[in-house]
C-alpha cells in the first residue's frame, strides 16, 4: 500500500490521504450530534452534512488533477527522448491512474457516509 502512495506521487497522495482524514473526522462529529441529539436544529444539521458530498468531489478533481501534472511531466520527458517503446508509455499511463482512482474511492466513501447521516438523520426526525 505505502509503494502505491510512493509511486502515485507523494503530494497529491498525502493530500487526498489529508481530505480522506478530514471526511473522516466529519463523519464521526455529525454521527455523535445525531446519536447524542446535541444539534439545536436538525434541519441545520442536515444540510451541513453537504461537506462530505463536498469534500469527496474535491478529492476527486485533486486525483484528476495529480494525473494531469504527472502527465504533463511524462510528456515533457517523452518528448525530450524521442522514442519511447508502448511497454514504457504503459507503465507510464498505469501509474498516472494512481491519484485518480485513490480520489475516486475517497468520493464513493464520503457519499457512503454523507448516505449513512443523512439516512440516520431522518429517521430520528420522523
Amino acid at each position: 500500500m505505502f509503494n502505491l502512495f510512493q509511486t502515485g506521487g507523494p503530494l497529491f497522495m498525502g493530500i487526498l490521504t489529508l481530505m480522506l482524514f478530514i471526511i473522516l473526522a466529519l463523519f464521526f462529529y455529525y454521527l455523535y450530534l445525531i446519536i447524542k441529539l446535541e444539534y439545536k436544529d436538525l434541519d441545520q444539521t442536515l444540510k451541513r452534512l453537504s461537506f462530505l458530498k463536498t469534500g469527496g468531489v474535491i478529492a476527486l478533481v485533486t486525483g484528476f488533477l495529480g494525473q494531469m501534472v504527472g502527465l504533463h511531466y511524462a510528456f515533457t520527458a517523452i518528448e525530450a527522448a524521442g522514442d519511447v517503446s508502448p511497454s514504457i508509455l504503459a507503465g507510464g499511463l498505469k501509474v498516472s491512474m494512481i491519484a485518480p482512482i485513490y480520489g475516486l474511492l475517497i468520493f464513493l466513501i464520503s457519499y457512503l457516509l454523507w448516505t449513512i447521516l443523512y439516512f440516520s438523520g431522518t429517521k430520528i426526525r420522523d
